[in-house]
């Protein structure tokens, strides 16, 4: 699985909590005081897709197994953390090697100390966006130095690099995330994540509300809610508190007689889980035979061999044909076989670009 999230904010605003509830697990220490959470721990998680069981139960598959996301609980940040305050090396470090961004904003008042001694998401967010914007703009400034040095040089590569560094160190001078500055044809875009700059990557704003709050929100997530939105982000309502007594849970039954107690028709986390995956711009496919139904992750825009790929690579590199069918087909239709002899299988081959729900049998030789 190569896509994942990184959960950041400032410390004591609920992260670990979230991260916690959103693996089921206890696997990140809690604590009422800031750098709780030194080294990142990571998780992984079923992305809900409610299609997944009435494939299975259609294909007749003895397993079901959802595709998942990564999530990576990542050390609080403080202002500085740029110049290396507080952990901010090693928070900077972590948040690089993650895709997208879940930024988590407390949003309820409380006894839990706030590390600025009052609540305000937007002054949160903002602190943390600047300190990362500034911690970009240092990585271009130094490396800018030696791309018009190769320029110089006579290194034609270094003509266009120059260019993409140019432009979003302008967005970040002018206080924009360098996201506000990704190029629109894909050769450059490609070339503008290598630069692997913390701002280009998508963000999700996680409102972490009070429990009477999780259904709607309240007067603080509405504030992010506009800020996200002129910002080029999502956002998202929860509770972290809710969401930690929901994964002690097992009973499915009891888990959503405690969820209709609160006026919630499913877990916030879904909400996020869901989030995180459109924000990473994946689409789903599926696999069903006897053996298992099984979900799984491309980018949107992958071909056809692509997605065998993320099954095996072999499928891949001795990709023939693709045997597809739509998910509302299958369904509607009843199963493969009923689609087989009502023609509506289709024979795709290697520029097929995958569509969210395709069902997929791979032909390859190796």
């Amino acid at each position: 699985m190569g896509f994942n999230c990184g959960i950041v904010g400032l410390p004591n605003v609920g992260k670990s909590t979230l991260f916690n509830a959103l693996t089921s697990t206890q696997a990140a220490e809690q604590a009422n005081y800031p750098f709780c959470t030194i080294e990142p721990n990571t998780g992984r998680v079923g992305v809900p897709d409610p299609r997944l069981a009435t494939l299975a139960r259609l294909g007749g598959s003895a397993k079901v197994i959802a595709t998942q996301l990564e999530f990576v609980d990542i050390a609080g940040l403080v202002r500085g953390a740029s110049k290396g305050e507080g952990l901010g090396n090693q928070f900077l470090g972590h948040i690089r090697e993650v895709d997208a961004i879940l930024h988590v904003l407390r949003c309820f008042e409380g006894d839990v100390t706030h590390v600025d001694g009052s609540v305000d998401p937007v002054r949160d967010a903002e602190t943390v966006e600047t300190e990362l914007m500034l911690a970009d703009m240092e990585s271009l400034e130094r490396r800018l130095q030696a791309v018009a040095k190769r320029r110089r040089g006579g290194d034609r590569e270094a003509v266009g690099e120059q260019a993409l560094m140019e432009r979003a160190l302008a967005a970040l001078t002018d206080g924009r995330p360098a996201r506000t500055a990704l190029p629109d044809t894909p050769d450059e875009a490609a070339a503008f994540r290598r630069l692997q700059l913390v701002t280009a990557k998508p963000v999700l704003y996680v409102c972490n509300v009070d429990e009477d709050s999780a259904a709607s929100g309240n007067a603080l997530s509405a504030r992010v809610d506009v800020m996200a939105a002129g910002s080029d982000a999502g956002s998202v309502v929860i509770s972290a508190a809710i969401e930690a007594e929901v994964a002690l849970l097992e009973d499915a039954d009891e888990k959503q007689a405690f969820l209709d107690s609160l006026g919630l028709a499913e877990p916030g986390l879904n909400r996020v889980i869901r989030a995180g995956y459109s924000l990473l711009d994946l689409v789903t496919f599926f696999t069903v035979g006897p053996k298992e139904a099984r979900a799984w992750t491309v980018t949107r825009g992958a071909t056809a061999p692509e997605a065998a790929g993320a099954i095996h690579s072999d499928f891949q590199r001795g990709f023939i044909r693709a045997e597809t069918v739509d998910t509302d087909t299958f369904i509607a239709l009843g199963g493969e076989q009923a689609c087989k002899d009502a023609g509506r299988m289709r024979q795709e081959g290697k520029d097929y670009v995958v569509r969210d729900g395709d069902i997929f049998h791979f032909r390859f030789n190796v």
